[in-house]
């Protein structure tokens, strides 16, 4: 099986890898300000997806597979190891990220709730409770666009664009606010090789609460 396995889960390791590398490095370093940061992590999937999309299907992240599984469209087997390359694969990424800025620099790009936010006048208090939703809906988005936009086939070539965008959409939104991650493979590894452990919990079960929700809904209403 892993054998049959091996490209697949290379492929699931090396895009997490980049997802994360990338991505949080962007977060990290503030790289052209908010903007910068959603436009690199769209950008990665969005390679990514034309790269590896026939290898593996690209999931590059656990509540993806989370999500996949309840649709009924990979088996638990597969599911389970696909995570456990996705969580390597960022890990790895964190404490590659931690060596090369020379220690830890804005955190490593893990996310962590804003706490108070000035905005329109009032201050918006982002509980745990406000964090936790915000982290599930933005995975419910992220899967339910790659459930009828790749899984169906309903987008064709098209498919991967609309799985960047979905990224680059989140993150302008729920970036001030969690630091959108909705991705644990994404949180686990900075937050790790950071210390950063406040709310950890919160970032790894939100997004495949809402991913599981996604899946859920694909296979009753829209694989008909």
């Amino acid at each position: 099986m892993m054998n049959k396995m091996g490209p697949a889960l290379v492929a699931e390791l090396i895009g997490t890898f980049a997802l994360v590398f990338i991505g949080a490095g962007a977060g990290a370093l503030a790289l052209g300000g908010l903007p910068g940061v959603a436009l690199a992590h769209g950008l990665v999937v969005l390679a990514f997806a034309y790269s590896y999309g026939h290898i593996s299907g690209t999931h590059v992240n656990p509540a993806v597979t989370l999500g996949l599984l309840v649709a009924g469209r990979i088996d638990a087997a597969k599911a389970a190891s696909y995570i456990v390359f996705q969580l390597i694969g960022g890990v790895l990424a964190g404490y590659a990220l931690k060596w090369v800025l020379g220690g830890v620099v804005g955190n490593l790009g893990a996310g962590t709730l804003a706490g108070s936010l000035p905005a329109g006048g009032r201050t918006i208090v982002v509980t745990p409770t406000v964090g936790f939703f915000l982290e599930a809906l933005l995975a419910f988005f992220l899967v339910n666009t790659v459930l009828n936009a790749a899984v169906s086939g309903k987008a064709g070539n098209l498919a991967g664009l609309a799985i960047g965008s979905t990224l680059i959409f989140n993150i302008l939104m729920g970036g001030p606010l969690t630091g959108a991650i909705f991705n644990p493979a994404r949180q686990l590894g900075p937050a790790l090789a950071a210390d950063q452990m406040a709310n950890l919990g919160l970032y790894l079960f939100a997004p495949l609460v809402g991913a599981a929700v996604a899946g859920a809904l694909y296979r009753t209403y829209f694989s008909k």
